[in-house]
């Protein structure tokens, strides 16, 4: 009985856990730019950072546009249920991206694992390239995120404010 109610409480307490949102320690405005074949969005907008999570909003006159919400698992969005970021990957941006893509460039960090970063004086490029599956041209320089993949159809856009 005790090894129930033991059970029963840890279930309980990873289940509170698992639903509280996470503490954003970084606040950007930006003028944010999302051109794909499905998405098209740009105006100004913020990004919050967690160390486990990032959540991008786009404004247009003052009114919330699109909230999305990347957490270690999945991307949540104001008009789409939450789905894990391969499936996010597949539908909205390429299906050879490695899932923490769209995490890592609205926080300007390196992708596909660093692979062909060249450090800048002010941030860094990477040219990335798979035939018939991504043309990809992403810059991290003087407070702007420019990520374009030519084959599919991709451009995001990131101007801190």
């Amino acid at each position: 009985m005790k090894k129930m109610k033991l059970a029963l409480l840890i279930a309980l307490v990873a289940m509170l856990a698992g639903c509280t949102k996470p503490a954003y320690t970084e606040q950007e405005s930006a003028l944010i730019v999302w051109k794909t074949p499905l998405l098209r969005y740009a105006d100004q907008g913020f990004i919050y950072k967690a160390p486990a999570a990032t959540k991008v909003e786009i404004y247009s006159n003052g009114s919330p546009l699109l909230r999305l919400k990347v957490d270690r698992e999945r991307i949540c969005a104001s008009f789409w249920a939450c789905e894990p970021k391969e499936s996010f990957n597949a539908k909205y941006l390429s299906r050879y991206y490695p899932p923490d893509t769209l995490e890592r460039i609205f926080r300007g960090e390196a992708i596909f694992g660093g692979i062909n970063k060249v450090l800048k004086r002010n941030g860094f490029t990477q040219q990335i390239q798979s035939p018939h599956k991504y043309k990809i041209d992403y810059r991290v320089l003087n407070n702007e995120i420019i990520f374009r993949d030519t084959i599919n159809e991709i451009q995001l856009k990131v101007i801190k404010q």
